[in-house]
Parts: structure tokens; sequence; C-alpha cells
């Protein structure tokens, strides 16, 4: 599924959903999965309709409710959640709404390879399972002093090292819309929260697509900054020239507030940008601007959303140009994801933009050097772990060596292990030529092709993954197999482009072999999300053209069936 991706139309439709969506009671429902949670949760509590401490108490029995069966945290610490909403409630008391912070009330999770002063940290390992940090992550001390609650740590493949958060050393965390299948990875515990109404909203970290795949197949926004634009001070350091923290929700319009909040230089992380920051959602439309903007019978159906009937000449999306990477689909890529990503295609030349093929014929070359240089620096990031500086220590030892030997066999799981052995093994002296100093050249091709393409284009268009989400334990004795899911994600990291995926569409497959399933007998129905690339630093477009294409397409209102209302 590299170089042998063809070039080539299918033809194909996604199936409609025959159900409908449980409505919630309280503020999960108060806003659409198009609107702004965030915004809502702020009217209510500055119009005092409720109060911080209903809105978190609310969230903490939804994680009650339902992390027994979807498994998306590792710490819920609901003491200190609710202490931080009655301090957002003594403010209001006393002081009135002046100066209240632009989350103040907002329940949020935080991946658990994000420092977070006095809650456990343990990025889903063993080794440090008792890790309790003493400051926070600067992406976290920003949303704390814009007065977000936390409601706890999401679960995650061990150190960010996984596609499907199978490869937690705690427990798999399971997608909402079939507990027999992955949420993705590594910020499976974050998409399976948010999509489960666990949480307004999750902090993720993306190394080659570990927000944007499992927001695909979660069916939630999932946006990935440009390296730089958030600080990387406090994420517990996977590749450090990879890494990047962004959030996971439920519009696009939130993406952008939360980003407001945590984008800027950090004099405490060297690679962080002095960018300008903007108010990122100052150029997005509103429904109500653009609501006469929707997608052809055939381009609707071919989404599973059915028509819109408008037949309205706005076009809110002239002048921009899209471009549909042709190395994204075709052989390797199931027909209804080409489908979906062909029909959203459709729809933006509906609203006005000029979509073009364009070809990237360095794209399938980006997967082996990503996994070259990923995996070389991990294997330098996490030799700190060792017992003696960082981790659990191994109970006995007769020797240095035998210490490190015995805490690193105990406290980290196969897969670490394994990619910290091929990481050393790019590294050494008889290889690095071959294969370190290679994957460099290959990632400067893949970074000129890509800015090349950006220069044409306003953005690019692909499918999130191969395929909606498979089934748990799939490809669990096949990591190559697992590893190829990263395809059409891992480019964008190498060139530390942003980008964001959001549903386009829903296909129904059948149901997870368990019994007593939700769907048994009748199928499950499969969110399917597209990513679009836009130019570094250019959040701002991007998240304008998402959020156009957001308010329009007409998907239907689904929830999925472990979600809490």
């Amino acid at each position: 599924m590299q170089a042998g991706l063809r070039r080539g139309l299918r033809s194909g439709t996604l199936r409609g959903l025959a159900f409908k969506a449980a409505r919630c009671k309280h503020v999960m429902a108060v806003a659409s999965a198009k609107t702004s949670i965030i915004r809502e949760i702020q009217r209510q509590i500055v119009s005092k309709e409720r109060s911080a401490v209903e809105i978190t108490q609310q969230y903490l029995d939804a994680i009650s409710k339902a992390d027994s069966t979807v498994c998306s945290f590792i710490t819920v610490d609901a003491e200190q959640a609710l202490a931080q909403a009655r301090a957002v409630d003594a403010r209001i008391a006393s002081g009135g709404t002046e100066g209240l912070g632009p989350l103040a009330g907002v329940p949020l999770a935080i991946k658990d390879n994000i420092c977070t002063q006095g809650t456990r940290t343990t990025a889903g390992s063993q080794i440090l399972r008792d890790y309790v940090p003493t400051f926070d992550a600067t992406a976290v001390s920003k949303l704390r002093a814009a007065g977000a609650i936390f409601l706890g740590k999401t679960n995650m493949d061990e150190f960010g090292m996984g596609s499907s958060t199978e490869n937690s050393s705690y427990k798999p965390t399971r997608n909402p819309w079939d507990p027999q299948r992955v949420p993705g990875g590594s910020s499976g515990g974050s998409a399976a929260a948010v999509a489960a109404r666990e949480c307004v909203a999750a902090l993720g970290s993306d190394t080659g697509g570990s927000i944007r795949q499992p927001a695909h197949f979660c069916g939630i926004v999932g946006l990935k900054p440009t390296y730089g634009r958030v600080s990387r001070y406090g994420l517990m350091s996977y590749a450090s020239s990879l890494d990047v923290i962004g959030p996971m929700t439920h519009s696009v319009e939130d993406a952008a507030l939360l980003l407001n909040v945590m984008a800027g230089g950090d004099p405490r992380d060297a690679t962080s940008s002095g960018q300008p920051v903007q108010d990122f959602t100052a150029g997005l439309r509103h429904s109500s601007s653009s609501s006469g903007s929707c997608s052809s019978s055939s381009s609707a159906a071919a989404a599973g959303t059915g028509s819109s009937g408008s037949g309205s000449s706005s076009r809110p999306l002239a002048g921009r140009r899209v471009g549909l990477v042709c190395e994204t689909l075709g052989e390797g890529v199931a027909p209804e994801v080409e489908a979906a990503v062909r029909a959203a295609a459709g729809h933006l030349q509906q609203l006005g933009a000029e979509v073009e093929e364009i070809s990237l014929p360095t794209f399938g070359l980006g997967l082996p050097a990503y996994y070259v240089l990923a995996l070389s620096e991990a294997s330098a990031n996490l030799s700190r772990y060792d017992g003696v500086r960082y981790g659990a220590r191994a109970p006995s030892a007769a020797d240095l060596a035998s210490l490190f030997c015995g805490s690193r066999g105990a406290g980290l799981g196969g897969e670490v292990k394994r990619r910290i052995l091929m990481g050393s093994y790019a590294l050494s002296a008889g290889y690095y030529d071959a294969y370190y100093k290679r994957a460099q050249q290959v990632r400067t091709l893949v970074q000129r092709e890509m800015s090349g393409a950006l220069q044409r284009c306003d953005a690019l268009l692909t499918p999130t993954a191969p395929t909606p989400a498979y089934r748990l334990g799939e490809k669990a004795s096949d990591p190559l197999a697992m590893y190829k899911g990263d395809l059409m994600t891992v480019n964008v990291n190498l060139a530390g482009l942003p980008a964001i995926v959001l549903p386009a569409g829903y296909v129904r497959v059948p149901a997870g072999a368990a019994a007593g399933d939700a769907a048994a007998g009748e199928g499950v129905q499969l969110p399917i999300g597209m990513q679009l690339i836009g130019r570094a630093f250019d959040e701002a477009g991007l998240l304008q053209l998402a959020h156009v294409y957001e308010q329009t397409a007409q998907l239907p209102a689904l929830t999925p069936p472990l979600a809490v209302c």
C-alpha cells in the first residue's frame, strides 16, 4: 500500500443510517455536533442557568456510567475537578463574570503523556505507574489559567507507540460506536472520551497521526497544529522532532477555541515558534451565513448524508483551491472510505472551491522514513526510564546493569521494547548512513513536495486511514499491518504541517462478535473522517475551510451507542 497505490475513480455509495441518535437532556444536547459546546457552557455559566459544579458533576456521572465499558480514562480526579468548578462558581458569585476565562467551567480530559501537577501521569506505562508531576505542561497551564476543569487522564498506547490503544499497559480502550472495535491510537482514550460524551473536549498528542486517526475512528474533530505552534514542554517525548499537542473536540469551532488558548511561544521549549497568535475563531463562518450551500444529492448520497435540496448558488469557498492527493486513493483503500472522501471533494466544489487531483510521487516513501526517524528518536528519548533517573525501580539487582535491565524489562511493554530495539539498530555505527541518514533525506523530499503542492493549493484533501475502525485484536499480532495504517498521516508530521480531521460520512459494517452487542444482527454504523492539510502556521485558513464544510455537509446527527446522554 505504498508505491502500489493507484490513481483511478471508484464508484460507490455509503448507506445512510436507519436510526436516530438519542437526545441528551442537558448541555450535551443543547449544542449539536456542529456547534460549539464550549460557547454553550459559557453562556449557561454566565447567565447562571447552570453552575460549573452542576456541569462538572454531569460529566463525572457520565464517566461513572460509561467508562467501565469504554475504558477511556486511566485516572479520574473527581475531587480536583469539583474543587476547580467550585472555584469558578465562587469567582462568579463574588466578582461577576468580568475577567472570566474563555474556558471557565469547561470540563476537559488530558492525554496521560501530558504532565498535570498533582495528578498521576503514566504515559500508559507501568514504569511510570506512580509518577505524579510537580508541574503542569505549558498547554495545561494555559488551559488552567483560562478556567478549564480537568476531569482526569485518558488512556493511550504506551508512550504513544501504537495505533489502537491496545498497547496500553493498563487496559484497551473500546470504540463507543462498537465496543468490539478499536478507537484508534495513540490518543484513543481522548477520542473515545469525547465521542462517548464523557468530556467536552480532550487533549491528545500527534507524532504520526495519533490525534487524527482516532478522530476518524470515533467520528470527532481532531486538529494537529503546525509543529512549534503549541509548546511541547511537559509532553513526554516519543519523537521530539515530530510530537505535537492538539485538541480533540465535537466541532471545528471548539478546536479553534482551544487552540486560541494553547498556541504561542514558550521560553521553556526551544522548538516552539514565536509566530503571532491570532483569534482562530474570527474567520469561521457560522451556519446562519453558509447554510445555503449544501452538497448535491449525488454527493450527499455518497457520503451517507441524504440530499440537501437547497439549490442555493451561495459559494462561500469561491477562490479556494483544494488538491485531492491521488496517491491516497485506489488500491489498499476501502471503497467506502474513498467514496466518502470523493463525496467530500464534490461538496467542496459545490461550495465554490476548485478541487483538482494532484500527484505527490514521494508520498509512499514517507511511511518507512517516518518509522526509521521516530523509532531512532524514541530509542534516545526513552533511555532515561531506567529506574534511576526516571521510572519504577526493580526490587533487587546485583549491579547497575542488572538494575537497568530489570527495571526496563518489567516496566516497558512489548511494543515499546520492539521500537527501542529497532531505533537503536538504525542509529548503530554500521547502519546509521543506510537508515537514519537516508530517512532524513527522504524527509526533506517529502517536505519540499508537500510545500510545493501547497503553493498551488490552499489545502490538500486525503483519507485519514485506509479503513474504518477495525476489531480489537485484528492487527495485534501483525505490527507491520498496523504500521501501514499510518500511511495517510505520517507525511504531515515529517513536513511539520497543520492538519484537521472531521467526519465525512458513515458506513454500516458487521457487528462485533461479542454477545449482547447493541447492534447485533443488523450491523453497526462507523464514522469515516477526511483529512485536510494546510500550509505551515495557517491554522486559521484550515479551520475556516473545515468549518464551512462542517456547517454545510448535513451529516446525520448521530450519537455512538455507548455515548452517555
